[in-house]
Protein backbone atom coordinates (compact mmCIF):
# COMPACT_ATOMS: atom_id res chain seq x y z
CA UNK A 1 0.00 0.00 0.00
CA UNK A 2 3.14 2.80 0.20
CA UNK A 3 4.29 4.56 3.05
CA UNK A 4 1.26 7.43 2.53
CA UNK A 5 -1.05 4.87 3.13
CA UNK A 6 0.18 3.34 5.80
CA UNK A 7 0.51 6.40 7.80
CA UNK A 8 -2.99 7.29 6.15
CA UNK A 9 -4.17 4.04 8.21
CA UNK A 10 -2.99 5.09 11.59
CA UNK A 11 -4.67 8.83 11.39
CA UNK A 12 -6.47 9.33 14.55
CA UNK A 13 -7.59 11.83 17.56
CA UNK A 14 -5.99 12.07 21.40
CA UNK A 15 -7.10 10.00 23.74
CA UNK A 16 -9.69 7.59 23.41
CA UNK A 17 -10.50 3.91 24.18
CA UNK A 18 -10.26 0.11 23.03
CA UNK A 19 -13.73 -1.75 23.44
CA UNK A 20 -13.76 -5.11 22.63
CA UNK A 21 -15.47 -5.00 19.75
CA UNK A 22 -17.97 -8.06 19.01
CA UNK A 23 -18.26 -6.77 15.32
CA UNK A 24 -17.47 -10.82 13.97
CA UNK A 25 -20.51 -11.45 15.03
CA UNK A 26 -22.26 -9.84 12.03
CA UNK A 27 -19.37 -8.26 9.92
CA UNK A 28 -19.87 -11.04 7.17
CA UNK A 29 -23.38 -10.88 7.36
CA UNK A 30 -25.51 -9.73 4.16
CA UNK A 31 -27.82 -6.77 4.28
CA UNK A 32 -31.76 -9.16 4.61
CA UNK A 33 -35.05 -8.19 4.89
CA UNK A 34 -37.51 -9.49 7.52
CA UNK A 35 -41.53 -9.83 7.31
CA UNK A 36 -43.42 -7.10 8.02
CA UNK A 37 -44.96 -7.02 11.28
CA UNK A 38 -48.48 -6.46 11.16
CA UNK A 39 -48.80 -3.33 13.08
CA UNK A 40 -46.11 -0.75 12.25
CA UNK A 41 -45.90 2.38 14.99
CA UNK A 42 -44.39 5.28 13.47
CA UNK A 43 -43.77 8.21 15.93
CA UNK A 44 -44.02 11.64 14.92
CA UNK A 45 -40.83 12.87 16.71
CA UNK A 46 -37.68 10.77 15.50
CA UNK A 47 -35.58 13.49 15.02
CA UNK A 48 -34.37 16.82 16.17
CA UNK A 49 -36.23 19.84 15.65
CA UNK A 50 -40.22 19.85 15.46
CA UNK A 51 -42.36 16.68 15.47
CA UNK A 52 -44.48 16.09 12.24
CA UNK A 53 -47.85 16.69 11.70
CA UNK A 54 -50.46 13.44 10.26
CA UNK A 55 -51.80 14.10 7.52
CA UNK A 56 -53.93 10.87 7.81
CA UNK A 57 -57.27 9.96 9.77
CA UNK A 58 -57.92 6.76 11.59
CA UNK A 59 -59.31 4.16 9.29
CA UNK A 60 -57.51 5.99 6.26
CA UNK A 61 -55.87 3.09 3.57
CA UNK A 62 -52.15 4.38 2.59
CA UNK A 63 -49.91 2.90 -0.05
CA UNK A 64 -46.24 2.13 1.09
CA UNK A 65 -44.23 5.31 0.57
CA UNK A 66 -47.11 7.76 0.93
CA UNK A 67 -46.60 11.19 2.99
CA UNK A 68 -48.19 10.31 6.46
CA UNK A 69 -47.51 13.20 8.32
CA UNK A 70 -45.60 16.83 6.98
CA UNK A 71 -42.72 18.68 8.13
CA UNK A 72 -43.43 21.47 11.06
CA UNK A 73 -41.31 24.19 9.61
CA UNK A 74 -37.69 23.91 8.22
CA UNK A 75 -35.83 21.77 11.06
CA UNK A 76 -38.38 19.10 11.24
CA UNK A 77 -38.97 16.09 8.28
CA UNK A 78 -41.81 14.50 7.47
CA UNK A 79 -42.66 10.70 7.60
CA UNK A 80 -44.12 8.52 4.65
CA UNK A 81 -45.86 5.07 5.28
CA UNK A 82 -43.79 1.39 5.85
CA UNK A 83 -46.22 -0.49 3.89
CA UNK A 84 -49.22 -0.55 2.45
CA UNK A 85 -52.38 -0.98 5.20
CA UNK A 86 -55.12 1.47 6.86
CA UNK A 87 -54.48 3.87 9.72
CA UNK A 88 -55.60 1.93 13.08
CA UNK A 89 -55.11 4.68 15.33
CA UNK A 90 -52.74 7.87 16.63
CA UNK A 91 -52.25 7.87 19.74
CA UNK A 92 -49.59 7.52 22.51
CA UNK A 93 -46.39 5.07 22.60
CA UNK A 94 -43.81 4.10 24.64
CA UNK A 95 -40.23 5.42 24.00
CA UNK A 96 -36.65 4.38 23.95
CA UNK A 97 -35.74 7.66 26.65
CA UNK A 98 -39.01 7.47 28.65
CA UNK A 99 -41.82 10.17 27.98
CA UNK A 100 -44.10 8.65 25.62
CA UNK A 101 -44.52 10.07 22.21
CA UNK A 102 -47.88 10.65 19.27
CA UNK A 103 -47.32 8.09 16.98
CA UNK A 104 -49.45 7.28 13.85
CA UNK A 105 -50.15 3.32 14.49
CA UNK A 106 -50.47 1.35 10.95
CA UNK A 107 -51.99 -1.83 10.41
CA UNK A 108 -50.18 -3.92 7.49
CA UNK A 109 -52.22 -5.56 4.77
CA UNK A 110 -51.27 -9.00 4.62
CA UNK A 111 -51.85 -10.09 1.35
CA UNK A 112 -50.55 -7.09 -0.23
CA UNK A 113 -47.45 -7.02 -2.68
CA UNK A 114 -46.25 -3.99 -0.28
CA UNK A 115 -44.88 -2.23 -3.64
CA UNK A 116 -43.62 1.39 -3.28
CA UNK A 117 -46.43 2.86 -5.31
CA UNK A 118 -45.59 6.74 -4.17
CA UNK A 119 -42.39 7.72 -5.94
CA UNK A 120 -42.02 10.71 -8.35
CA UNK A 121 -38.68 10.32 -10.80
CA UNK A 122 -35.99 13.19 -10.55
CA UNK A 123 -33.55 14.58 -13.06
CA UNK A 124 -30.33 14.87 -10.52
CA UNK A 125 -28.73 16.76 -12.84
CA UNK A 126 -30.98 19.47 -13.82
CA UNK A 127 -31.28 19.86 -9.74
CA UNK A 128 -30.23 23.04 -8.09
CA UNK A 129 -28.71 23.01 -4.69
CA UNK A 130 -32.11 24.57 -3.51
CA UNK A 131 -33.88 21.81 -4.99
CA UNK A 132 -31.87 19.30 -3.41
CA UNK A 133 -32.02 20.44 0.14
CA UNK A 134 -35.86 20.93 -0.25
CA UNK A 135 -35.67 17.12 -1.82
CA UNK A 136 -33.82 15.89 1.45
CA UNK A 137 -36.44 17.38 3.63
CA UNK A 138 -39.28 16.09 1.10
CA UNK A 139 -37.76 12.60 1.82
CA UNK A 140 -37.52 12.77 5.56
CA UNK A 141 -33.72 11.79 6.08
CA UNK A 142 -32.01 12.67 8.87
CA UNK A 143 -28.92 10.96 10.38
CA UNK A 144 -28.99 7.83 10.23
CA UNK A 145 -25.86 7.31 12.59
CA UNK A 146 -27.85 7.58 15.67
CA UNK A 147 -28.07 11.49 15.84
CA UNK A 148 -31.36 11.90 13.82
CA UNK A 149 -30.86 15.33 13.12
CA UNK A 150 -32.07 16.53 9.83
CA UNK A 151 -29.91 16.03 6.50
CA UNK A 152 -31.29 19.01 4.69
CA UNK A 153 -30.52 21.45 7.74
CA UNK A 154 -26.97 20.55 7.13
CA UNK A 155 -26.80 20.93 3.34
CA UNK A 156 -27.64 24.83 4.00
CA UNK A 157 -24.77 26.10 6.51
CA UNK A 158 -25.77 29.28 8.08
CA UNK A 159 -24.95 32.37 5.98
CA UNK A 160 -21.26 33.74 6.11
CA UNK A 161 -20.37 29.51 6.48
CA UNK A 162 -18.87 27.90 3.53
CA UNK A 163 -18.25 24.03 3.32
CA UNK A 164 -14.88 23.14 1.55
CA UNK A 165 -14.83 19.52 2.68
CA UNK A 166 -17.16 17.29 3.21
CA UNK A 167 -16.75 14.18 5.51
CA UNK A 168 -18.41 11.08 5.30
CA UNK A 169 -18.44 8.93 8.39
CA UNK A 170 -17.72 5.35 7.77
CA UNK A 171 -16.05 4.71 11.09
CA UNK A 172 -18.41 2.74 13.27
CA UNK A 173 -16.46 2.53 16.08
CA UNK A 174 -19.33 1.58 18.29
CA UNK A 175 -19.07 -2.66 19.40
CA UNK A 176 -21.25 -5.14 17.87
CA UNK A 177 -22.49 -2.78 15.08
CA UNK A 178 -21.73 -3.54 11.75
CA UNK A 179 -25.05 -1.88 9.40
CA UNK A 180 -22.34 0.68 8.10
CA UNK A 181 -19.78 -1.74 7.00
CA UNK A 182 -22.68 -3.85 5.28
CA UNK A 183 -23.80 -0.92 3.56
CA UNK A 184 -20.42 0.58 2.46
CA UNK A 185 -19.82 -2.93 0.88
CA UNK A 186 -22.61 -3.59 -0.69
CA UNK A 187 -24.64 0.19 -1.63
CA UNK A 188 -21.22 1.67 -2.88
CA UNK A 189 -23.07 2.76 -5.87
CA UNK A 190 -25.70 4.68 -4.22
CA UNK A 191 -23.32 5.86 -1.80
CA UNK A 192 -21.34 7.82 -4.43
CA UNK A 193 -24.78 9.17 -6.04
CA UNK A 194 -25.39 10.72 -2.35
CA UNK A 195 -21.76 12.08 -1.60
CA UNK A 196 -22.26 14.05 -5.77
CA UNK A 197 -25.36 15.32 -4.02
CA UNK A 198 -24.01 16.79 -0.71
CA UNK A 199 -21.09 18.19 -2.90
CA UNK A 200 -24.18 19.81 -5.40
CA UNK A 201 -26.09 21.12 -2.61
CA UNK A 202 -23.23 22.41 -0.27
CA UNK A 203 -20.52 23.55 -2.85
CA UNK A 204 -18.25 21.65 -1.45
CA UNK A 205 -14.66 20.80 -3.45
CA UNK A 206 -14.30 17.57 -2.08
CA UNK A 207 -15.31 14.63 0.16
CA UNK A 208 -13.40 12.05 2.24
CA UNK A 209 -15.19 9.01 3.70
CA UNK A 210 -13.49 7.56 7.11
CA UNK A 211 -13.48 4.50 7.52
CA UNK A 212 -11.81 2.55 10.48
CA UNK A 213 -9.20 0.01 9.73
CA UNK A 214 -10.78 -2.91 11.00
CA UNK A 215 -12.64 -2.09 8.03
CA UNK A 216 -10.47 -1.98 5.31
CA UNK A 217 -12.23 -4.74 3.05
CA UNK A 218 -14.50 -1.38 2.55
CA UNK A 219 -11.83 1.03 2.15
CA UNK A 220 -10.57 -1.10 -0.70
CA UNK A 221 -13.88 -1.44 -2.37
CA UNK A 222 -14.93 2.27 -2.31
CA UNK A 223 -11.30 3.18 -3.70
CA UNK A 224 -12.14 0.98 -6.46
CA UNK A 225 -15.32 1.95 -7.49
CA UNK A 226 -15.43 5.65 -6.83
CA UNK A 227 -14.78 7.11 -10.51
CA UNK A 228 -11.73 8.83 -10.93
CA UNK A 229 -13.25 12.19 -11.67
CA UNK A 230 -15.16 12.69 -8.95
CA UNK A 231 -12.88 14.89 -6.09
CA UNK A 232 -14.30 11.81 -3.63
CA UNK A 233 -11.16 9.92 -1.63
CA UNK A 234 -11.58 6.82 1.15
CA UNK A 235 -9.15 7.02 3.85
CA UNK A 236 -8.79 4.65 6.76
CA UNK A 237 -8.23 5.84 9.89
CA UNK A 238 -7.57 3.81 13.73
CA UNK A 239 -9.86 1.72 15.17
CA UNK A 240 -10.55 3.61 17.99
CA UNK A 241 -13.27 5.13 20.05
CA UNK A 242 -14.99 7.13 19.42
CA UNK A 243 -13.51 7.87 16.50
CA UNK A 244 -16.82 8.11 14.80
CA UNK A 245 -17.73 11.39 16.78
CA UNK A 246 -17.54 13.85 14.05
CA UNK A 247 -14.76 16.15 15.82
CA UNK A 248 -12.90 12.91 16.30
CA UNK A 249 -13.44 12.12 12.89
CA UNK A 250 -12.46 15.89 11.64
CA UNK A 251 -9.36 16.07 13.85
CA UNK A 252 -8.44 12.82 12.87
CA UNK A 253 -8.72 13.26 8.92
CA UNK A 254 -8.32 16.99 8.66
CA UNK A 255 -6.24 17.97 11.43
CA UNK A 256 -9.20 20.85 12.36
CA UNK A 257 -10.65 21.02 15.60
CA UNK A 258 -14.09 22.67 16.02
CA UNK A 259 -14.34 25.37 17.90
CA UNK A 260 -15.79 25.51 21.20
CA UNK A 261 -19.35 25.69 21.12
CA UNK A 262 -19.06 25.58 17.81
CA UNK A 263 -20.13 23.39 14.61
CA UNK A 264 -18.12 21.95 11.87
CA UNK A 265 -19.38 24.47 9.40
CA UNK A 266 -17.24 26.93 11.44
CA UNK A 267 -14.22 25.45 10.00
CA UNK A 268 -15.73 24.39 6.65
CA UNK A 269 -16.82 20.98 7.35
CA UNK A 270 -20.11 18.87 6.90
CA UNK A 271 -20.33 15.60 8.18
CA UNK A 272 -22.54 12.86 7.17
CA UNK A 273 -23.28 9.19 7.53
CA UNK A 274 -22.63 6.48 5.40
CA UNK A 275 -26.12 5.42 5.47
CA UNK A 276 -27.48 8.75 5.32
CA UNK A 277 -25.81 9.36 2.24
CA UNK A 278 -26.92 6.11 0.59
CA UNK A 279 -29.88 6.68 1.42
CA UNK A 280 -29.52 9.71 -0.67
CA UNK A 281 -28.72 8.42 -2.94
CA UNK A 282 -31.03 5.78 -3.89
CA UNK A 283 -34.31 7.64 -2.59
CA UNK A 284 -33.81 11.19 -4.40
CA UNK A 285 -33.74 10.12 -8.00
CA UNK A 286 -37.18 8.11 -7.43
CA UNK A 287 -38.58 10.97 -5.19
CA UNK A 288 -39.41 8.75 -2.71
CA UNK A 289 -39.20 9.05 1.16
CA UNK A 290 -37.52 7.23 4.20
CA UNK A 291 -39.73 4.09 4.73
CA UNK A 292 -36.38 1.51 6.07
CA UNK A 293 -32.90 1.48 7.11
CA UNK A 294 -30.54 -1.12 8.11
CA UNK A 295 -30.02 -2.50 11.38
CA UNK A 296 -27.62 -4.85 13.28
CA UNK A 297 -28.94 -7.00 15.51
CA UNK A 298 -26.43 -8.74 17.64
CA UNK A 299 -25.84 -9.93 21.67
CA UNK A 300 -25.06 -12.71 23.30
CA UNK A 301 -28.86 -13.11 23.40
CA UNK A 302 -29.81 -13.43 20.15
CA UNK A 303 -29.20 -16.70 18.36
CA UNK A 304 -29.59 -15.58 14.55
CA UNK A 305 -27.43 -12.28 14.36
CA UNK A 306 -27.17 -10.16 11.06
CA UNK A 307 -27.81 -6.21 9.16
CA UNK A 308 -31.31 -6.45 8.73
CA UNK A 309 -33.68 -4.34 6.30
CA UNK A 310 -36.35 -2.93 8.99
CA UNK A 311 -39.31 -1.11 7.93
CA UNK A 312 -39.18 2.35 10.31
CA UNK A 313 -41.87 0.99 13.21
CA UNK A 314 -40.84 -2.21 13.27
CA UNK A 315 -41.64 -2.80 17.15
CA UNK A 316 -39.12 -4.66 19.05
CA UNK A 317 -40.74 -7.12 20.14
CA UNK A 318 -41.20 -8.42 16.47
CA UNK A 319 -37.99 -7.95 15.40
CA UNK A 320 -36.25 -9.98 18.09
CA UNK A 321 -38.85 -13.04 17.58
CA UNK A 322 -37.27 -13.25 13.76
CA UNK A 323 -34.07 -13.41 15.15
CA UNK A 324 -34.46 -16.02 18.03
CA UNK A 325 -34.38 -14.04 21.46
CA UNK A 326 -33.61 -15.78 24.32
CA UNK A 327 -35.97 -13.99 26.62
CA UNK A 328 -35.22 -16.26 29.30
CA UNK A 329 -31.89 -14.98 29.32
CA UNK A 330 -31.87 -11.59 28.29
CA UNK A 331 -31.06 -8.73 30.69
CA UNK A 332 -30.77 -5.70 28.42
CA UNK A 333 -31.80 -4.68 25.17
CA UNK A 334 -29.97 -1.45 24.02
CA UNK A 335 -30.92 0.86 20.92
CA UNK A 336 -27.85 1.80 18.99
CA UNK A 337 -24.22 0.71 20.25
CA UNK A 338 -23.50 -0.18 24.00
CA UNK A 339 -20.99 2.64 24.83
CA UNK A 340 -24.09 5.45 23.67
CA UNK A 341 -27.14 3.20 23.19
CA UNK A 342 -29.98 3.77 25.41
CA UNK A 343 -32.19 0.78 27.38
CA UNK A 344 -35.07 0.24 26.54
CA UNK A 345 -38.05 -0.53 29.28
CA UNK A 346 -40.20 -1.99 27.21
CA UNK A 347 -39.98 -4.55 23.66
CA UNK A 348 -43.27 -2.10 22.44
CA UNK A 349 -40.40 0.54 21.52
CA UNK A 350 -40.03 0.68 17.79
CA UNK A 351 -37.63 1.01 15.55
CA UNK A 352 -37.05 4.46 13.86
CA UNK A 353 -34.99 6.30 11.86
CA UNK A 354 -32.86 6.71 14.66
CA UNK A 355 -32.14 3.12 15.53
CA UNK A 356 -28.84 1.77 14.13
CA UNK A 357 -28.65 -1.59 16.14
CA UNK A 358 -30.00 -3.81 18.71
CA UNK A 359 -27.82 -4.86 20.86
CA UNK A 360 -29.24 -7.84 23.63
CA UNK A 361 -27.19 -8.36 25.98
CA UNK A 362 -27.33 -11.53 28.30
CA UNK A 363 -28.07 -11.04 32.30
CA UNK A 364 -24.63 -12.55 32.60
CA UNK A 365 -22.95 -10.58 30.53
CA UNK A 366 -20.00 -9.31 31.97
CA UNK A 367 -21.31 -5.57 30.23
CA UNK A 368 -23.82 -6.02 32.59
CA UNK A 369 -22.05 -6.36 35.98
CA UNK A 370 -23.77 -4.39 38.62
CA UNK A 371 -20.58 -3.61 40.61
CA UNK A 372 -20.32 -1.41 43.59
CA UNK A 373 -19.56 2.44 43.37
CA UNK A 374 -16.34 3.12 44.94
CA UNK A 375 -15.17 6.65 45.63
CA UNK A 376 -13.07 7.98 43.73
CA UNK A 377 -9.60 7.68 43.71
CA UNK A 378 -7.75 10.24 41.65
CA UNK A 379 -6.11 7.91 39.04
CA UNK A 380 -6.58 10.28 36.31
CA UNK A 381 -7.84 7.15 33.93
CA UNK A 382 -10.56 9.24 32.61
CA UNK A 383 -9.19 12.52 32.15
CA UNK A 384 -6.60 10.16 29.73
CA UNK A 385 -9.21 8.50 27.99
CA UNK A 386 -11.83 11.77 27.35
CA UNK A 387 -11.78 13.01 24.06
CA UNK A 388 -12.37 16.09 24.33
CA UNK A 389 -10.27 16.44 27.62
CA UNK A 390 -12.34 17.37 30.03
CA UNK A 391 -12.10 16.41 33.95
CA UNK A 392 -14.59 14.03 34.25
CA UNK A 393 -13.42 13.30 38.09
CA UNK A 394 -14.24 17.00 39.06
CA UNK A 395 -17.44 16.85 36.86
CA UNK A 396 -18.45 13.74 38.99
CA UNK A 397 -16.98 15.18 42.60
CA UNK A 398 -19.33 18.28 41.40
CA UNK A 399 -22.62 16.18 40.21
CA UNK A 400 -22.65 14.49 43.34
CA UNK A 401 -22.84 18.12 45.39
CA UNK A 402 -25.45 18.90 42.90
CA UNK A 403 -23.12 21.85 41.97
CA UNK A 404 -24.15 21.74 38.34
CA UNK A 405 -24.04 25.62 37.39
CA UNK A 406 -20.95 25.26 37.97
CA UNK A 407 -20.34 21.98 36.36
CA UNK A 408 -20.87 23.90 33.18
CA UNK A 409 -19.27 27.72 33.75
CA UNK A 410 -15.83 26.54 35.54
CA UNK A 411 -15.66 22.82 33.84
CA UNK A 412 -17.21 22.79 30.05
CA UNK A 413 -20.11 20.05 30.54
CA UNK A 414 -21.82 21.30 27.06
CA UNK A 415 -18.54 19.92 25.52
CA UNK A 416 -19.38 16.33 26.70
CA UNK A 417 -20.86 14.46 24.40
CA UNK A 418 -21.80 11.41 26.57
CA UNK A 419 -19.06 8.94 24.90
CA UNK A 420 -19.23 6.76 28.04
CA UNK A 421 -14.94 6.45 27.93
CA UNK A 422 -15.02 8.02 31.09
CA UNK A 423 -17.15 5.74 32.70
CA UNK A 424 -15.96 2.73 31.11
CA UNK A 425 -12.35 2.90 32.44
CA UNK A 426 -13.18 4.40 35.73
CA UNK A 427 -11.70 1.17 38.13
CA UNK A 428 -14.20 2.70 40.67
CA UNK A 429 -17.22 1.75 38.49
CA UNK A 430 -18.66 5.49 38.83
CA UNK A 431 -21.36 6.03 36.35
CA UNK A 432 -19.99 9.30 35.58
CA UNK A 433 -21.46 9.19 31.52
CA UNK A 434 -25.16 9.11 33.69
CA UNK A 435 -24.03 11.64 36.17
CA UNK A 436 -23.75 14.49 33.06
CA UNK A 437 -26.42 13.57 31.14
CA UNK A 438 -28.32 13.84 34.35
CA UNK A 439 -26.60 17.58 35.03
CA UNK A 440 -27.03 18.80 31.71
CA UNK A 441 -30.94 17.69 31.74
CA UNK A 442 -31.31 19.92 34.76
CA UNK A 443 -29.32 22.66 33.52
CA UNK A 444 -31.22 22.67 29.94
CA UNK A 445 -34.67 23.39 32.74
CA UNK A 446 -33.27 25.97 34.71
CA UNK A 447 -32.10 27.56 31.28
CA UNK A 448 -35.44 27.28 29.94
Amino acid sequence: MGLFSLFQRHRTFDHGIYPVEHKELTADKPIRRLPFAPELVIPLAQHKGAPAVPLVKVGQEVVRGEPIARAEGFVSVPMHAPATGVIRAIALTPTADGPKTSAIFLKVYEAASQEVLYDLERDLDAMTPEEIVAAVQDAGLVGLGGAAFPSHVKMKPPAGKLIETVVVNGCECEPYLTCDHRIMLEQSDALIRGIKLALKATGAKRAIIGVEDNKLDAVAHLRAVIPKDLPITAEAVETKYPQGAEKMLIKSLLRKEVPVGGLPADIGVAVYNVGTLAQMGDLLPQGRGLIERVVTVSGPAVSNPGNFMVPIGTPLRFLLGQVGLAEDRVGEVILGGPMMGMAVASLDVPVTKAVSGVVALEREDPDLDRRKVYPCIKCAECLKACPVSLNPSMLGELALARQYDRMAEEFNLDQCFECGCCAYVCPSNIPLTQYFRIAKSINRDRNA
